[in-house]
């Protein structure tokens, strides 16, 4: 029993010896970036909190701009201001540009077929060159406004009937875009409705990416301690590929009946399409995509889709409830360039400043990914004057950049208004709003949310008039908007709001 314990102590002596030297050997490299003190093991990871996007930006004032956490045992920089990000994503983008991957994005080998995770080199440039040059082309974005309006007047169809067979207690309003997000890219990605109620394979789908979407929202223990990874202590990975493999088994389907239809019929170009009828030169790129990478493109496109578009709707709609005088600018600025006689239509979003303040606004406050996807220093480097160790993780906190003092007056303070003159826009160039990212592994999928966020919001606020559940005791001062972290950041407490089809 004695010889157990003094083995163990031995054990831990060691581990401790190991990481003196090992701090100390990065710290003769240069000064590494400033942080708070953390415990033995286990670092900074009790700093996080349960909101880690509020509790680091509070580190600011005693920081600085940039901090270095040591989280379990992987060292994490994070971005805390405008200026960081600027310096970051304008010139040293490069020395960043791999990922960060998580345990259960290696399941079924996932991170390596998809298009935010996979290693920055030739496959990486297919897939973004297929998205941004022939998938969301601005020509090919046109010729899809159809199914988006489709898809929106079904939303808005399911908002009325709920509202009516329930209407004293309102509706889940996250859920309802949701639903149109998952089907709306079941169009654009495989010219299928999803939800139709008569597809079998659709809802299994669907039950198949909320499990992975749920299991890759939980932190995994095993990423900050790798040495756990064989364990999968949570059984995290275990959960993401057994949905995964469902997803990934339907998807398979759906990409075969492709292939057997291709031949009848020529006329039809879907994203999926765009994939089967792609042929590289074999040098530098593959000769085709091969059938697994194709059904992880196929996930990611609905992962990342869904829930980006929900969670900010519902953010937009909740901060327009809160401020009464922000929604009644928004129905004015509708109802004048609208009019009472028709939908509104994404041709009319360069028409509605207002709405298009409003979603900058909700982005700015409320980023769906508040650390965005994170960042790995390929090689020691040196950053803002700061040592960076290799595969140092880097979270840059997108939330706090939106409310950086530096940048905003009053940034907790829901302002649309700020951007009526302003040229600043979330496309990757102005670094202090960034809610898609920047540089070279910017979100691709800005063009088609840009379309969405707007038409989608414009068409709740026209059709609609929305209250609180003031009888149920939800008012403007009780509602809660605290978040939770997940594959996005959503409110804690689901926004649930009572609809009356509009007069006008």
């Amino acid at each position: 029993m004695i010889m157990i314990i003094y083995t163990e102590l031995l054990a831990l002596l060691l581990f401790f010896l190991l990481l003196f030297l090992y701090n100390r050997k990065t710290s003769n490299h240069g000064r590494l970036p400033p942080g708070p003190p953390g415990w033995p093991l286990f670092g900074n990871l009790f700093d996080l909190g349960t909101m880690p996007h509020r509790s680091l930006t509070k580190l600011r004032n005693k920081y600085g701009d940039v901090i270095l956490l040591k989280l379990g045992a992987i060292n994490t920089m994070v971005i805390l201001s405008s200026k960081a990000a600027t310096e970051f994503f304008k010139n040293n983008d490069m020395s960043f540009v791999e990922r960060t991957i998580t345990e259960t994005s290696r399941a079924l080998g996932y991170n390596k077929g998809s298009l935010a995770l996979a290693p920055y080199g030739a496959y990486w440039r297919v897939l973004r060159k297929l998205v941004t040059l022939d998938m969301l082309v601005l020509k090919r974005i046109n010729e899809t406004v159809v199914v988006r309006r489709k898809c929106v007047d079904n939303m808005l169809c399911w908002i009325e009937q709920e509202s009516s067979n329930n209407s004293s207690k309102g509706v889940h309003v996250a859920r309802f875009v949701f639903l149109m997000s998952f089907n709306l890219l079941g169009n654009l990605m495989l010219s299928r409705d999803l939800l139709d109620p008569n597809s079998v394979e659709g809802a299994e789908f669907f039950s198949a990416m909320m499990g992975i979407m749920e299991w890759g929202g939980h932190a995994n223990i095993a990423d900050f301690f790798p040495w756990l990874r064989w364990l999968d202590p949570q059984g995290l990975k275990k959960k993401m590929e057994r949905d995964l493999g469902k997803a990934m088994k339907i998807a398979s389907k759906f990409v075969n009946e492709r292939r057997s239809e291709q031949e009848k019929v020529k006329e039809r170009r879907d994203f999926l399409d765009v994939l089967l009828d792609f042929e590289g030169n074999g040098k530098d790129e593959p000769h085709t995509i091969s059938d697994r990478d194709l059904n992880i493109f196929i996930l990611e496109i609905f992962m990342a889709g869904s829930e980006t578009t929900s969670s900010t709707i519902e953010w937009a709609l909740t901060e327009l409830l809160l401020n009464p005088q922000a929604m009644a600018k928004a129905k004015v600025e509708l109802n004048q360039v609208i009019g009472p006689n028709r939908k509104v239509e994404e041709s009319d979003i360069e028409n509605l400043p207002y709405i298009q303040a409003i979603i900058k606004e909700t982005l700015r406050m409320h980023p769906p990914i508040p650390f965005l996807v994170p960042r790995r220093a390929v090689n020691d480097t040196v950053f803002m004057g700061h040592f960076v160790p290799k595969n140092t993780q880097v979270f840059v906190n997108a939330w706090a950049i939106g409310r950086d003092p530096d940048v905003w007056n009053d940034p907790s303070v829901f302002k649309p208004e700020r951007f009526l003159d302003s040229k600043i826009d979330y496309r990757g160039q102005h670094y202090e709003l960034i809610p898609f990212g920047a540089g070279r592994r910017m979100c691709a999928g800005v063009p088609l949310a840009h379309r969405i966020l707007h038409l989608v919001l414009g068409s709740l606020l026209h059709h609609f008039e929305w209250r609180l559940d003031e009888s149920n005791g939800v008012t403007c001062e009780s509602i809660d908007m605290n978040d939770r972290l997940g594959i996005t950041t959503r409110k804690f407490e689901p926004l649930i709001a009572i609809p009356t089809k509009s007069c006008s």
